[in-house]
């Protein structure tokens, strides 16, 4: 069993290609004991985005805060506290902050 607090978990700076003021903390992950899936939190800065992306596995979205959007072909679809997101293997995707404060999320996804 592993047990701990968010807020001692160290976070990182997302570095990737056309991601903008994005931090991650793996909450859960192999260095942990998960076999299965790998469950994140994301803080988006205000003005911040993720990439345009796409990959081969699922992810479940859950917003803890904030005021965001996930875009897919063009188009923006509203996130808010409570909203839900799953995005498909394979569908394009980014994830952007619409607000004047912090959009977090955790994001679960398989182990690959």
């Amino acid at each position: 069993m592993f047990v701990a607090k968010e807020k001692e978990i160290g976070e990182t700076e997302v570095s990737e290609k056309d991601v903008k003021g994005v931090r991650m903390k793996i909450l859960l992950g192999e260095s942990q004991g998960a076999s299965n899936f790998v469950m994140r939190v994301f803080e988006i800065e205000p003005g911040g985005h993720t990439a345009y992306h796409t990959h081969p596995w699922e992810h479940e979205v859950y917003v803890l805060e904030g005021n965001g959007a996930v875009r897919q072909d063009g188009k923006d679809h509203e996130l808010v506290k409570g909203s839900v997101v799953l995005v498909k293997p394979n569908e394009p995707h980014q994830f952007l902050n619409k607000g004047r404060e912090a959009f977090k999320f955790i994001c679960v996804v398989p182990i690959v």
